[in-house]
């Protein structure tokens, strides 16, 4: 992918400031190896170790995440190494001791579960290492701040976009089916408290009735599968999807087609992945939810500063809310940003902030799409 993240990140500390509060401010690695890549340094003394999850559950990690962090980092002069587990635990708790035993100063993690990211974090503690959650809380785990989008916020937009798809498809009654993400997943609980908050009145009402609650695990096949089945046992009676992803709903969308059905029941997801962003401008998936992750990784890079200077007070005012860890009962500092609910026709604004390349997107059958949407 193309993309100019200087030029991004120039223009995005004003709208960081918007979307997160007061922002007071201050390598490459895959399934297959661990040469991670670090970099930056120069004006702040320490060093920042990212531990990223997997390369399947989404593409967000490294196509938009690790790019994003990277631009944010570089740009601060922060010494950062970034890596990715690779969906292995047993890679997840090596990465962290051998970040913390280089002398990491903060440590980021997007936790694969709440067990393996607890037992990192308190180890991180036990060094006497700052901790940032990074888009998962991980329960239990005591991480010093939390940083993030408004994850209920994002299961509702995914509930009231469905409820858009529906009305414009002049559906009054509906049967509806949930693709939950993984239950290990803390945010997939947070998705789906948003989701079910969005359709509550519909439901009770009546109008919409849940015919059908399923997890896909973040997995496209095992998501097309439990829509095939839920598919299978309501006879082919359901009009409206909820899948908590893009990735799911891919593997959805590609049983659909089997079924001769694509572009007849709404989808949603989340991510603004390429492959999402194409099914939204195909009319195979009723929209997704864009969450600007240089905006995150903005914010995290400049908590990440405050912490390795010790400074309290600016970490505090980057932190202006804060999420409840369900399991120890109490408040972590957190900052959240403001997710957007993306159609077909707001999908360039996707690509104005530099986050998806038209050439990735508009290739072979999607060019006529983009053509009739005015992408450029």
């Amino acid at each position: 992918m193309v993309r100019n993240k200087g030029a991004r990140f120039a223009s995005l500390v004003a709208v960081g400031v918007l979307a997160f509060g007061a922002l007071a401010a201050c390598g490459d690695d895959s399934d297959g190896g661990d040469d991670g890549g670090g970099g930056g340094g120069g004006e702040a003394a320490g060093k920042v170790g990212v531990i990223l999850p997997d390369t399947t559950t989404s593409p967000r990690w490294e196509a938009n995440d690790r790019p994003s962090l990277e631009a944010a980092f570089e740009d601060a002069g922060v010494e950062y190494d970034i890596q990715n587990a690779g969906g292995d635990t047993a890679k997840f708790g090596q990465l962290c001791d051998s970040m913390i035993n280089g002398g990491v100063t903060v440590l980021m993690i997007v936790n694969l579960d709440s067990e393996s990211g607890k037992a990192c974090l308190s180890k991180a503690a036990d060094a006497g290492v700052q901790s940032i959650d990074y888009d998962r809380l991980t329960l239990g785990g005591g991480a010093s701040y939390y940083v993030s989008f408004d994850n209920v916020e994002v299961g509702g937009l995914m509930g009231s976009g469905l409820t858009a798809c529906l009305d414009e498809a002049g559906k009054t009654k509906a049967n509806i089916i949930y693709i939950n993400g993984d239950p290990n997943d803390n945010n997939a609980a947070l998705f789906k408290q948003g989701y079910e908050e969005a359709l509550a009145d519909k439901i009770d009402s009546g109008d919409y009735t849940l015919v059908g609650d399923q997890s896909g695990f973040w997995d496209a096949n095992k998501a097309g599968t439990a829509y095939e089945q839920l598919y299978t046992q309501n006879k082919g009676k359901i009009d409206g999807v909820v899948s908590a992803n893009d990735t799911m709903a891919g593997g959805i969308i590609a049983r659909m087609k089997d079924q001769g059905v694509a572009g007849t029941i709404p989808v949603t997801g989340q991510d603004a992945s390429v492959e999402g962003l194409q099914n939204v401008l195909a009319g195979n998936q009723c929209g997704t939810v864009y969450k600007n992750t240089d905006l995150e990784a903005k914010t995290a890079s400049d908590l990440a500063i405050a912490l390795i200077n010790g400074d309290d007070e600016g970490a505090a005012a980057l932190a202006t809310g804060s999420v409840p860890d369900t399991e120890t009962g109490e408040d972590v500092p957190s900052a959240l940003a403001t997710p957007v609910w993306i159609t077909a026709d707001k999908v360039q604004q996707v690509i104005d902030d530099g986050f998806a390349d038209p050439a990735e997107i508009c290739v072979d059958e999607f060019a006529k799409a983009c053509e009739k949407a005015g992408i450029q």
